[in-house]
């Protein structure tokens, strides 16, 4: 496993180079360099083989790497080499859509358990999965050892929750709620704000150079004025 001098940047590029290795493999690729897989995954051929250069010598020089055997290699350093169990916490839309999404595309993970307080929600089956009253959460995280959760939960509840996950014995969130959460060292949390990621990217989606053209514009206006009142 990686020691704590490897950066949390590395550590996020390698499901990146996970998911280009399995579609390789699908598509009956046995190498490839690292130029391709820089090509594949947007990544400088330099920075891939520092990443892997972390955790060994995967490749051959002048041939490149297996693609199995990189594969086989970085399910281990991540641990995904067996399925990891997770919950979810929140069975409305989005956590309905996670449940059901890393339960029939996800082959990494096991999808234990949802918890909710809704009446009306609890004791129905997501993809299977059964949706659990919140308040057993704590025995069946416990029982189970599960130490990851995916938090889909309001935001006015979502730091109360997390707190309850972590008391439990959980010590990585994906969190979907948009708060900053507040978690005992040794936890890790991982922000997924898909209202700021969308934002972001409706920046590219019209025309960027008009608009910051109009900005620099009406700045230049705004100065133009502060410097009459001031006169």
């Amino acid at each position: 496993m990686p020691d704590r001098t490897i950066s949390k940047s590395v550590i996020k590029r390698l499901p990146v180079y996970l998911r280009i290795l399995d579609q390789l493999i699908q598509r009956k690729v046995d190498l490839i360099s690292s130029k391709e897989l820089s090509n594949e995954s947007g990544f400088t051929a330099e920075q891939i083989r520092k990443d892997l250069a972390h955790f060994g010598a995967f490749g051959t020089r002048g041939a490149g790497y297996n693609t199995t055997f990189l594969r086989e290699k970085i399910l281990k350093i991540i641990g995904l080499d067996k399925k990891t169990d997770v919950v979810v916490f929140g069975a409305g839309h989005l956590g309905t859509a996670l449940t059901r999404y890393n339960t029939s595309k996800n082959p990494y993970v096991n999808v234990v358990a949802v918890f909710d307080i809704d009446q009306e929600l609890i004791g129905t089956r997501i993809a299977e999965t059964e949706v659990m009253p919140l308040d057993s959460a704590s025995a069946l995280i416990k029982k189970k050892r599960v130490k990851v959760a995916l938090l889909a939960v309001p935001v006015v509840v979502a730091q109360e929750v997390a707190s309850l996950a972590v008391d439990s014995g959980i010590n990585a969130i994906l969190n979907f709620a948009p708060a900053k959460l507040t978690v005992p060292e040794g936890v890790h949390v991982h922000d997924a704000d898909l209202t700021i990621e969308l934002q972001s990217l409706i920046y590219y989606s019209s025309a960027e150079s008009e608009r910051l053209k109009r900005l620099q514009h009406e700045l230049q206006e705004a100065r133009s004025r502060k410097t009459l009142t001031l006169d």
